[in-house]
């Protein structure tokens, strides 16, 4: 049989769903744009997102009416209750390994089973490969923080964690079949823990991993960033100098309501110790502008701090109500024009941050591993994730190159591979 997977949200699902495709194609399936089974992993971490999946889900099974259509994911467990989706088979966050159990015993009459996930022990996922130059683990699955503005912790669940020697034994393999880059990921990656094995400790292990040339965090929350894990950020250049570490506001006040764990001088301080350690290091952030009772002199608060930590890129949202969390019952909403202004405002400043760094690169040697080759050109990204975009050959794609960079053509750091 034939299938095709489409996938929608963060990179805890891209991992998933190849896991699905890994014991799919285990059975025999074979992946085509023409499938006789089409699988849907949905997300829900806005209303938008929400629309998003029924909308996919709509024009699958009108573009490919005779395949069995799999609903799973967030957006299921999520709206169990009143989901309304025309789909063969509906499964929730648990039993995605089950996949291929769950089209045989599908039989024309209509699988719906969405289990409770508040308890779920961690369903073990693991990949030999992966389709892409960087592979990702799934180290953690679940959510304990409850922030006002998310409804993750409830279609997730609690915070539960693979196995260390699992997670080891995955690393290795994968880089066995040549990935140079490995991403750990997880609903709250640096949550994570297997008794008293912490995350610092899986790091210190991992790092250790002969062959590895990089190791990437996916997203880490600041009050994660002990001095365990900056031991490791010390002494290990694997580990790589790039952090995804989410703000979501730069004021007191904001976060408070948002309910996250630090303040504005915690994270300055905590940033300011790690460029202590790592100068050169990017570090990237999410933003939420237009959040419940942000006026303006709380979003220009939002932009000082945004400017005294020297982010490298941010990732800026509009803050929208997601039904059954807290924010969306509070009052002193945001106007949606002042929501769009405010989010303008902070992707120029982003551009400009993102050119500074940039620039302290030109005439510089940069390592980067090709993950695209395109009319003539290598694409990929340095440790650090400067976009490299440099004249080569096709045979250095996954590998390790030395370039030069030149200039900037944004996003675009162009490069010239160096002669050896």
């Amino acid at each position: 049989m034939n299938y095709k997977i489409y996938t929608l949200g963060c990179k805890v699902n891209e991992y998933e769903s190849e896991v699905m495709a890994s014991l799919l194609e285990n059975h025999g399936y074979v992946k085509s744009e023409n499938p006789d089974v089409a699988i849907v992993n949905t997300c829900t971490v806005t209303n938008t997102a929400d629309s998003k999946s029924r909308k996919l889900i709509r024009s699958i099974r009108k573009k490919y009416p005779k395949a069995i259509l799999l609903v799973a994911g967030c957006m299921v467990q999520n709206k169990k209750d009143n989901l309304d989706v025309d789909a063969d088979i509906i499964i929730g966050n648990k039993n995605k390994t089950e996949i291929v159990n769950y089209i045989k015993d599908y039989k024309r009459e209509k699988i719906f089973d969405v289990q409770d996930i508040s308890n779920a022990d961690f369903e073990n996922m693991s990949l030999s490969n992966f389709d892409l130059t960087r592979a990702y683990i799934k180290i953690q699955d679940g959510c304990d923080n409850y922030c006002a503005f998310c409804i993750i912790p409830y279609v997730r669940g609690h915070v539960r964690c693979k196995k260390k020697e699992d997670v080891l034994k995955e690393a290795t393999m994968l880089v066995k079949n040549a990935h140079k880059e490995i991403v750990l990921t997880g609903i709250h990656t640096g949550n994570y823990h297997d008794g008293n094995y912490s995350f610092a400790s899986l790091l210190n292990d991992l790092v250790k991993i002969s062959g590895l040339k990089r190791l990437r965090i996916s997203s880490v929350e600041i009050t994660e960033l002990n001095d365990d894990v900056l031991d490791v950020i010390r002494n290990s250049n694997i580990l790589v100098d790039h952090m995804h570490i989410p703000l979501q506001s730069g004021s007191d006040e904001i976060l408070k309501l948002m309910n996250r764990k630090y303040d504005k001088n915690y994270f300055i301080s905590k940033i300011e110790k790690i460029r202590s350690i790592r100068p050169n290091i990017s570090i990237t952030t999410d933003v939420i502008v237009g959040f419940p009772y942000e006026t303006e002199e709380y979003f220009l608060e939002t932009i000082d701090t945004i400017k005294k930590v020297g982010f490298t890129k941010l990732h800026v949202f509009p803050y929208s109500d997601r039904d059954g969390t807290v924010a969306s019952k509070m009052k002193n909403k945001v106007d949606g024009n002042i929501k769009k202004q405010r989010v303008k405002k902070l992707l120029e400043i982003s551009k400009e941050l993102e050119i500074d760094y940039m620039s302290k690169f030109v005439g510089k040697k940069c390592i980067f591993i090709p993950e695209v080759y395109e009319d003539g050109y290598l694409i990929g990204h340095t440790g650090n994730y400067l976009l490299i975009k440099a004249k080569g050959n096709k045979e250095d794609l996954s590998k390790e190159v030395e370039v030069i960079a030149k200039k900037i053509e944004y996003p675009y750091l162009i490069s010239e591979v160096s002669v050896k």
